[in-house]
């Protein structure tokens, strides 16, 4: 009878996504915080919502293809870093392969293996892919895994935007009156669940997470609202 296959997730393949999912959250929590501060400010000088639409417009997109663009960067040195270490470890499997299967050996040694094992484990995996058995050993590189750049910055300029709507929506969209209630209790309420969400990929404690979340979001609402509301009393 045949056996049923086991799905595993694989710790590289998990810590990936989960270092996807935590960005996601992060750029979604820095599209909050910054739209938020932006439109409070404006609101705290006009009420007039085409000048509440305008700013929020202009800091949603600023603040996302800023987020793109950095994380491209980024990415992109990342990237080219790993091709380059891997053309560096294919010439030296080519010039001078007894040093790298004894480097090979000894870091497996290292991991716990003993010399007999390790130099066995070695050249089975240099007779079977040489490149990825030292890409992954010694450079912790999976060749066909490279970081990608424009995935990141995609992501990046999405998080930051679904992020950004949360408080622009509620600043133009409910009556004067209740445009700033809306917009504080809308941004602190996203702001826990961003902070509880960061909190649980990192397997960190979720109270003092969302505390700080919390307490960061209303500072930034606070000060840009004094900022605005002097300068609108002083005519600016």
């Amino acid at each position: 009878m045949t056996q049923p296959k086991h799905e595993e997730n694989h710790g590289g393949a998990l810590g990936s996504r989960l270092n996807w999912l935590r960005a996601a959250v992060l750029g979604a929590n820095d599209g909050i915080v910054s739209t938020a501060g932006l439109v409070v400010g404006v609101a705290g000088a006009t009420g007039s919502r085409a000048a509440l639409l305008t700013a929020g417009l202009a800091g949603l997109l600023a603040g996302s293809m800023s987020m793109a663009a950095g994380e491209y960067v980024s990415v992109s040195t990342q990237r080219d870093s790993e091709l380059a270490a891997l053309a560096m470890e294919k010439r030296e499997l080519r010039e001078q392969p007894e040093a790298e299967l004894r480097e090979l050996t000894e870091m497996l040694q290292a991991r716990g293996m003993s010399e007999e094992v390790a130099r066995e484990a070695a050249e089975q995996l240099t007779e079977r892919d040489a490149l990825r058995a030292h890409a992954s050993v010694e450079l912790g590189i999976n060749p066909d895994e490279l970081t990608n750049p424009w995935h990141a910055a995609w992501a990046s300029f999405l998080a930051f935007t679904v992020g950004a709507l949360l408080p622009l929506l509620a600043i133009v969209l409910p009556p004067a009156g209740l445009r700033l209630p809306v917009t504080v209790f809308s941004v602190l309420a996203a702001l826990v669940l961003t902070g509880w969400t960061s909190a649980r990929l990192g397997a960190a404690a979720p109270r003092k997470a969302v505390l700080r979340n919390v307490s960061g979001g209303a500072l930034a609402m606070a000060v840009t609202y004094a900022a605005g509301s002097l300068l609108g009393a002083a005519g600016v």
